[in-house]
Parts: C-alpha cells; sequence; structure tokens
C-alpha cells in the first residue's frame, strides 16, 4: 500500500476538521477517496456518486493529470503521489450580460 496526500478544496474543509490536506494510504485513487470517505462523513457523497466515479463538476487529478484520461478511479498511486479533488469553477457573466450590468 502507498501514503498519499489527498489536497481538499475549501468548500470541503469542514468535512476534515479545516483540514486542506489529508494523508492516507491505498492503492488506487478510487481506494484512496473510499477510505477518505471513511475517516470523513458527508466528504465523499460530495465528490463521488452513488457508483463509485467522480461527480460531473468535480475532477480529481493524480499529479497533474486528471484521472479521468487515465484509469479513472482505478489509477494506481505511489508512495508520496499527491491527489486534488477540484471542483469545477464557472467563468464570469456572457459579454451580452456585462455590458447590461454597466448600463445599470
Amino acid at each position: 500500500m502507498s501514503r498519499v496526500t489527498v489536497r481538499i478544496p475549501t468548500p470541503l474543509r469542514p468535512h476534515t476538521g479545516g483540514a486542506d490536506e489529508v494523508g492516507l494510504e491505498g492503492t488506487t485513487v478510487g481506494e484512496v477517496l473510499q477510505r477518505l470517505g471513511a475517516a470523513h462523513d458527508g466528504l465523499l457523497a460530495r465528490v463521488l456518486t452513488a457508483e463509485g466515479e467522480p461527480r460531473q463538476f468535480v475532477n480529481i487529478y493524480l499529479g497533474s493529470r486528471n484521472v479521468r484520461g487515465l484509469e479513472g478511479m482505478a489509477t494506481r498511486v505511489s508512495d508520496g503521489d499527491v491527489i486534488s479533488i477540484v471542483p469545477a469553477v464557472a467563468g464570469g457573466a456572457h459579454k451580452s450580460q456585462r455590458t447590461s450590468a454597466r448600463r445599470a
């Protein structure tokens, strides 16, 4: 089993007692996240679907690579790896909305 660090985004930190990183062991990204969920009640439901896949607007990175482009939740981890949970962030307002807001 490998020891990895999971980076926790600000909106999920209330589930980790405010911790921005959590150290866990596992062999795959999915196993590590399951252990994260077991240790921190309520967190996993905000990250993964009932089927154990990342929610639509959540990206999970192993280092700098999105696991969706690797082997998904079956992606193997190694000692010292960093898993980052990254909620999607939408851009600013559409150009027409910015123009309307300036006129108001």
